[in-house]
């Protein structure tokens, strides 16, 4: 209109409804993938590590994504966290796939194999959202229970939020529900604590000084933040001394631990460190600098609720749960359906790495309950695999849902919510 002007913040929200518009409609059919010498179909492969794993590269939402699968059954999507990628899951990937379903873990967009669009503006919360909508349809499905851990639980919150016709129930690890995304109360940079010498996490993450820091020796950063991060730590080891969730601004604060936690072993540390020299910080790191943007893009959405089964869990020792647990004990009231939260005793950040066994177990109890009064449970949330529609879904073994099982067989002596740490190590 002639003499009309708009705020940056009016403009951002009627982007922000057209993108949510794009993620409810229905996702397109995925477009196939350079055709290989063997024909049309994507090329797959194994590591000889884990053999019963497949990767492959899919086509969603405009770019290719990296993808790890095991198991056949009803479809279950894993997103990991920062910094990490599609091995954060190497333990649920059987457990799941031994039980009955179909896990697929894929590398988030700007992560290891996954396409790295160079636009920081390409990795909005909605951005991802839409990679694994189109990610189902991608993999021949109609429906999936979405899983996700840090960042990997925001996307998956939001998903489940934005497409419970396609997502059907929300497993959430660390991070608790908030609206829009990174809650209601405002821009969210504008309210992260800082002082002189120290900023919130979040804020450093968009910095310079994060990247190169990041970046300049890998070995060193993943040592540094398993363990700093962890419920093997001890409770004196913060970051530089400082309260949860704070970061001193000019960086330089990663030491070599001790030791690792026996919960991940160098052949781990070896796996991100190759997986980081591919995709480097830039895509990661891209997340945190769209912050504000995503929170307004997400406008629509305020206070709306997620209204789908959901399973959450946190380690009692993650600071993530320390700096949002305000929002963790009100969390239930736009998740009306959520279970009774699981707080993991003595485990840190690293949820479903620190404690293979417990998150795999209370993963699958969730998972089989949604199919306890369903006599075609794969039917009933569109089965992972098109051709097993008519399959039963078999029973897992007691190695797999007894709490003091790993999902690969290695007994454990406590229960699972009783596990000291250290326990549920899984060698390699």
């Amino acid at each position: 209109m002639p003499g009309t002007t708009f705020s940056r913040r009016h403009i951002l929200s009627a982007v922000g409804a057209v993108a949510v518009g794009t993620v409810l409609a229905e996702p397109l059919k995925a477009a196939n993938p350079e055709p290989s010498k063997a024909g049309s179909e994507p090329t797959s492969w194994a590591d000889s590590a884990m053999p019963e794993v497949t990767h492959r590269m899919v086509e969603t939402n405009g770019i290719r994504l990296h993808v790890a699968e095991q198991g056949e059954g009803p479809l279950v999507i894993l997103c990991h966290g920062f910094p990490e990628c599609w091995y954060s899951w190497r333990h649920q990937l059987p457990a799941l796939g031994k039980a009955g379903f179909r896990a697929v873990a894929p590398d988030l967009r700007g992560y290891g194999l996954s396409e790295r669009p160079e636009s920081v503006e390409n990795y909005t919360i909605l951005d991802s959202i839409g990679d694994i909508v189109g990610l189902v349809d991608a993999l021949g499905a109609k429906q999936a229970v979405i899983a996700g851990h840090d960042v990997g639980a925001a996307i998956a919150w939001q998903t489940a939020l934005l497409r419970p016709d396609i997502f059907p129930a929300v497993i959430a690890l660390s991070p608790p529900f908030r609206s829009r995304g990174f809650g209601d109360a405002g821009p969210p940079t504008t309210l992260m604590p800082r002082t002189e010498n120290a900023v919130f996490y979040q804020l450093f993450l968009q910095t310079p000084e994060a990247e190169a820091g990041l970046a300049r020796d890998l070995p060193l950063t993943f040592r540094y933040q398993f363990y700093t991060l962890s419920g093997d730590r001890p409770p004196s080891a913060g970051v530089g001394g400082l309260p949860p969730g704070m970061m001193p601004r000019k960086g330089g604060f990663l030491t070599d631990p001790p030791s690792l936690p026996a919960w991940i072993t160098d052949s781990d540390i070896d796996v991100y460190v190759a997986e980081f020299t591919r995709s480097g910080f830039h895509g990661p790191l891209a997340w945190w600098r769209n912050i504000d943007r995503g929170w307004e893009l997400m406008a629509p959405l305020a206070g709306a609720a997620v209204t789908v089964p959901a399973l959450y869990m946190a380690g009692d020792r993650d600071f993530v749960a320390a700096v949002f647990s305000q929002d963790i004990a009100t969390q239930s009231a736009l998740v009306p359906k959520l279970r009774p939260p699981i707080m993991l005793p003595g485990c840190g950040h690293w949820t479903q790495q620190e404690r293979a066994p417990e998150v795999s177990a209370a993963m699958i109890d969730f998972l089989r309950s949604l199919y306890a009064n369903e006599s075609n449970p794969r039917h009933r949330l569109g089965s992972g695999n098109r051709h097993c529609h008519r399959q039963s879904i078999p029973r897992p073994s007691a190695s797999v849902i007894a709490p003091n099982h790993c999902g690969d067989g290695h007994r454990h002596r406590e229960s699972w919510h009783h596990t000291r740490p250290g326990h549920g190590r899984h060698a390699r």
